[in-house]
């Protein structure tokens, strides 16, 4: 079972959306942003994801996103879009705004809040496949949404056409493995996604297709340089430039603040961020402001300063 689009591939951002002083989408920059992360080399978009703060954002704010970051992108890349909604029927309306301006495929997280098991788990995603207008990527991050296991995703994918790819934000390479195993015999245009940036190069090496990692909204020049070093088969390269973004990426995530760490990184390159719609303490914003000391340093010494 084949789709006829090609793959999904490479390094795709999960960036962040800029708000203005009153907390509001900053549409002007958020579409400064993506032009940005294009001409950078991004390999694909990733709106609505977990970086991207989807959960505080409105419904109609999501949809407000994707149409931005559809038109700032212009088709130079794909965009694969965060649809995930509360239930089957808001979350199937999202993926027809997203069929609507051109989204290549939408990302759509296991049902969270409620921890449900495999076969609830397996019947959301088939009725989400029976209905979309759009192919799906499953997107598995146990640690804030049910996990989805792998006999789940292999009989999604032999059996959903609709269903065309994972991204799996664990970072264990043995489950990996195990999907890879199991999924590509019956499906091998499926297309595998890590979330985790710490594991980049050993992800790719055991076949993932690429990535969509949160540092590649800081760094999207480099995070691409880490991804094609590994393509490349040049292991020395890759897992010397991996040891550099995984030193960023553990100043970007501090404790248990994700992902205030990366507005900070971004707001770095020169964009203007905002302030999250979550409220912090003095003493957390005291943190941040040191997060951003750091930040400063790598990226003197990546050269990106």
């Amino acid at each position: 079972m084949t789709t006829s689009r090609p793959p999904i591939s490479g390094i795709l951002v999960p960036h962040m959306v800029p708000l203005d002083a009153h907390g509001r989408i900053d549409e002007d920059e958020l579409s400064r942003y993506v032009g940005w992360l294009v001409e950078r080399g991004v390999h694909g978009l990733y709106p609505n994801g977990s970086t991207g703060e989807f959960v505080r954002f409105t419904a109609e704010e999501r949809r407000r996103i994707v149409t931005i970051v559809c038109r700032a992108a212009a088709g130079r890349v794909p965009v694969v879009a965060g649809a995930a909604e509360a239930n089957v029927t808001e979350t199937l309306r999202a993926c027809e705004h997203c069929a609507a301006e051109g989204v290549r495929a939408v990302a759509i997280v296991a049902p969270f809040y409620y921890k449900l098991p495999p076969e609830s788990v397996e019947a959301y995603f088939r009725e989400i496949a029976r209905h979309t207008p759009i192919d799906v990527t499953l997107y598995n991050i146990p640690m804030l949404a049910s996990p989805i296991d792998v006999p789940t995703v292999r009989r999604l994918a032999e059996e959903c056409p609709r269903i065309v790819g994972i991204k799996d934000s664990t970072g264990d390479i043995s489950h990996m493995l195990r999907l890879i195993a199991a999924v590509r015999p019956v499906r091998p245009d499926f297309t595998f996604l890590t979330g985790w940036d710490p594991a980049i190069v050993p992800m790719v090496l055991a076949g993932c297709d690429g990535g969509t990692n949160a540092t590649a909204g800081v760094v999207p020049e480099f995070t691409r340089q880490v991804y094609e070093a590994a393509r490349a088969g040049d292991l020395p390269r890759a897992f010397a430039l991996q040891a550099q973004l995984t030193e960023l990426f553990d100043v970007l995530f501090p404790g248990g603040e994700f992902p205030e760490g990366f507005r900070v990184g971004v707001a770095r390159r020169g964009f203007r961020m905002g302030t999250s719609r979550q409220p912090h303490t003095a003493a957390q914003q005291a943190a941040f402001a040191a997060v951003g000391e750091r930040v400063d340093a790598l990226l003197a010494r990546l050269g990106l300063g």
